[in-house]
């Protein structure tokens, strides 16, 4: 069992969209296009594609950035820490008097990036452990995880 008090700041959500976002197709598609377009517009001195390309790399971030700043000053759930208990059954976080469980074969997938280790409930709603908030009990989290999720459903890195 572990047990994590986590608060949730702008970065934290930066860096799960950006994760996330350039993850999926679209989100690929878009930064592959993007970067035809400025070397297209480069090599061929027609400035508007390296121009439009530059603008299409970008703006995604850019969105996100903002988007994430707007999240954590807004939403409730990430003005106090959330409390983690990570057991045999799933995941329990709480907050004040709310309580939520989810159960570990509900778990949709489990990733990481340098900055956080991600457990995703449904394709597009995650559970975020920022790495320097974890601390020490790193490993211990990713055991957890890794116990209780089957192996191709965990792309967990350090």
């Amino acid at each position: 069992m572990v047990e994590l008090d986590i608060k949730i700041d702008a970065k934290d959500l930066y860096d799960y969209m950006m994760a996330h976002t350039y993850n999926t197709p679209s989100g690929m598609i878009g930064s592959c296009f993007g970067a035809v377009m400025v070397v297209i517009g480069v090599s061929t001195k027609m400035w508007i594609y390296a121009i439009l390309g530059m603008v299409l790399l970008l703006y995604l971030p850019w969105t996100l950035k903002i988007k994430s700043k707007q999240q954590a000053l807004l939403n409730p759930a990430f003005k106090e820490p959330l409390h983690y208990v990570l057991d045999e059954e799933g995941i329990t976080v709480s907050q004040g008097e709310q309580t939520q469980s989810q159960a570990w074969e509900n778990m949709y997938k489990a990733t990481s990036t340098t900055r956080s280790i991600i457990v995703y409930t449904t394709k597009v709603n995650a559970t975020i452990f920022p790495k320097n908030q974890v601390g020490e009990q790193l490993p211990a989290l990713i055991e957890v995880i890794s116990t209780h999720m089957p192996a191709g459903k965990v792309k967990i890195r350090f």
